[in-house]
């Protein structure tokens, strides 16, 4: 098995994107993510540096904003069709609402289902707060019922909704690290998506979770001889970043922890 890393556009979009994709390479990733603009001249500037810099592309969709479900749905399928014609490895989506019905986001996963089999790029659905996924309980009743249904897996979020680091929930967890497609390899808590710092003593206890929990991402890949898993290190700017009261100063460099995080897993998983 292989494993690839990515790195998130977002926190850098005041870097264009040459000056991004060069600096991305040199730390030794394989690859981006990030979202795809509908703008043609700023999505030939990106395509173009990702081909100059030899570094593949998970599209990332964020765009679930309406509320109306018909209005949610068409946007949901122009965005997926629009961010498959430009050809990356997979992508991730923030597919659906938490508010929606099981059967109205069901309907959202076939959706990109068939536009997979269309286009033969995978798309996979992100455990993310207020998106269908939210909570570890509801998408164990989504993997049980969608058995075909496959995830970007960040944990992180589902901490923060339980308010805990899901230990009773742990038939949950071992169906989800069955179905992992991607993986956020961000490290989250009770009280939030994202620890100040994984590298810091007071989240040990965090990170050791996490990694139990990737652990089993890599052995599930490994048992079902899947040849490439994509991981994004993908902790956050603000808001996921605490920064100080009246400076803005962030408390952290989100650079560093990334790196950081690319590193242990390399030395975990690539051996």
């Amino acid at each position: 098995m292989k494993v690839q890393f990515y790195y998130p556009r977002w926190g850098s979009e005041n870097i264009n994107w040459d000056e991004f994709c060069r600096k991305v390479k040199a730390a030794g990733y394989d690859g981006v993510e990030a979202p795809v603009s509908e703008n043609s001249d700023e999505q030939s500037t990106m395509i173009t540096a990702l081909k100059k810099h030899n570094l593949f592309l998970i599209a990332q969709y964020y765009q679930s904003f309406e509320k109306d479900f018909e209005a949610h749905k068409a946007s949901y399928t122009k965005y997926l069709r629009f961010y498959a014609s430009v050809k990356p490895v997979k992508i991730n989506t923030q597919t659906g609402k938490d508010y929606f019905s099981f059967e109205q986001n069901a309907e959202l996963f076939a959706i990109a289902n068939a536009i997979t089999r269309e286009t033969g790029i995978t798309i996979c659905h992100e455990t993310h707060r207020n998106k269908a996924l939210f909570a570890a309980h509801v998408t164990y009743d989504f993997l049980k019922r969608l058995p075909d249904l496959k995830i970007t897996a960040d944990f992180s979020h589902w901490c923060n909704v339980a308010e805990s680091l899901l230990e009773d929930q742990q038939e949950a967890l071992a169906l989800a690290c069955k179905k992992v497609e991607h993986l956020h390899s961000r490290v989250g808590h009770s009280q939030g998506a994202q620890v100040i710092d994984p590298r810091l003593p007071e989240f040990k206890t965090e990170l050791n979770v996490h990694l139990n929990w990737w652990d089993a991402i890599v052995k599930a890949y490994q048992d079902n001889k899947q040849e490439v898993l994509t991981i994004t290190t993908e902790f956050g700017p603000a808001p996921y970043m605490i920064h100080l009261p009246v400076t803005n100063m962030p408390i952290a460099n989100q650079w560093d922890i990334n790196l950081y995080m690319m590193q242990l897993l390399k030395e975990r998983y690539c051996k």
